[in-house]
């Protein structure tokens, strides 16, 4: 067996300041039940000498491994995933002055960012001796973890809404997943599955309710400051449903600063429907957790999350960064979904498309400014939404 030199010393609660051993699965904080964060030594690394050893290596996430929590090569379940591209956009009319990049994972194995997460979550959950996982998902999540659940040997369950797109459903049972769709919205599937799974020791994958799906979206933060270097972008602005992203962002952030790898994080934007806005609502308010949307309604389905777990640490993360927060229509989404395609050859999901959507708004609340670069994030391809397009995961 190879050791991928991983660093990870300890599962950490910013809740109640409990520590977990890694070494057995876990899900939420055993003491009190919030989420639970990987902590490295990061004091046995010098930054400078490794990322020049990860600028050596093949353009997969995995080319940070000792930053994230599996400790033999032979456990990494991989589709390749990692090392999407950042595309100029130039100057956006709705957004003069404005240098606007996108980093598109729409083009990751099974279509969007959700592949991040669920590669390293996989991994070590197949390291740590699981066999069966589960997970409520509004579609990319689902179809990610029914492929690497496949690639693993694991069996696989997911909870959809009845809404979910057709494609979608389609492509977490081409992956050999058992696929249960449920009336209503994330939070009543999650509630579904949690019921029918957790009895019968199935392990929940859920947002934030497990450590390390949030350590492979914390590549996304990793990949843009290497990615860009010394041009970084003033802030990223990015499409917030559950909100691990930007908990893995801001993460990222926090460990390349403590290597010296990083002065300055960019702001982190949080951008919502205006239908289902929980984060952005308790940004305006000041609150320290989000309350529940009511009547949560939108057409783009990764960010119909009426109550993301653990938002106590998605707020901490815009708010350390000295970011912000908007709402978009769903017609200003669909207009930005087709724009990124016709002038920039983008295909965006109604998620990735949001951040799009959202250039004018932030420019007239001042969130961003002329001269400023700003990058947004594309989080998955427009693919599924399209009308008869056959299930390709």
């Amino acid at each position: 067996m190879s050791d991928t030199g991983r660093l990870l010393r300890a599962l950490e609660c910013r809740a109640c300041c409990a520590e977990v051993a890694p070494d057995h699965p876990v899900g939420t904080c055993p003491t009190c039940g919030h989420t639970l964060l990987a902590r490295y030594a990061l004091d046995h690394l010098d930054g400078r000498n490794w990322a020049r050893a990860v600028s050596g290596r093949l353009p997969t996430l995995w080319r940070y491994r000792e930053l994230l929590p599996v400790a033999q090569m032979e456990s990494i379940v991989t589709l390749g995933e990692g090392g999407s591209p950042v595309l100029p956009l130039g100057e956006v009319p709705e957004a003069p002055g404005i240098d606007v990049l996108l980093k598109d994972d729409g083009g990751l194995p099974t279509g969007s960012f959700k592949a991040r997460g669920m590669a390293v979550a996989v991994s070590r959950a197949r390291e740590l001796g699981l066999s069966r996982l589960f997970v409520p998902s509004a579609g990319n999540a689902g179809v990610a973890l029914s492929a690497y659940g496949a690639r693993a040997g694991l069996r696989v369950s997911v909870y959809l809404p009845a809404a979910t797109p057709a494609a979608m459903q389609r492509g977490c049972r081409q992956y050999g997943a058992t696929v249960v769709t449920v009336p209503g919205t994330i939070r009543e599937a999650g509630e579904a599955a949690r019921a029918a799974e957790g009895p019968g020791g199935g392990f929940d994958m859920s947002t934030l309710r497990e450590p390390y799906r949030v350590e492979g979206k914390k590549t996304m933060g990793f990949e843009i400051v290497e990615q860009m270097g010394g041009a970084l972008p003033a802030a990223i602005v990015y499409p917030t449903g559950g909100g691990t992203g930007l908990v893995g962002m801001y993460k990222a952030f926090q460990e390349l600063r403590e290597l010296g790898l990083l002065e300055r994080p960019p702001r982190l934007v949080a951008v919502q429907p205006d239908g289902c806005a929980p984060i952005v609502t308790a940004l305006r308010e000041g609150s320290p957790r989000a309350t529940p949307a009511p009547s949560p309604t939108t057409i783009a389905p990764g960010l119909l999350v009426p109550a993301p777990f653990a938002s106590e640490r998605v707020l901490e993360a815009v708010r350390a960064t000295g970011g912000t927060g908007t709402v978009v229509s769903d017609p200003e989404i669909e207009r930005a979904v087709g724009r990124l395609a016709a002038r920039h050859g983008v295909s965006a999901s109604p998620e990735g498309a949001a951040p799009y959507a959202a250039l004018p708004r932030l420019v007239a609340e001042g969130a961003i400014r002329a001269g400023e670069r700003v990058l947004l994030y594309n989080t998955g391809s427009g693919l599924p939404f399209v009308a008869g397009t056959p299930a390709s995961g």
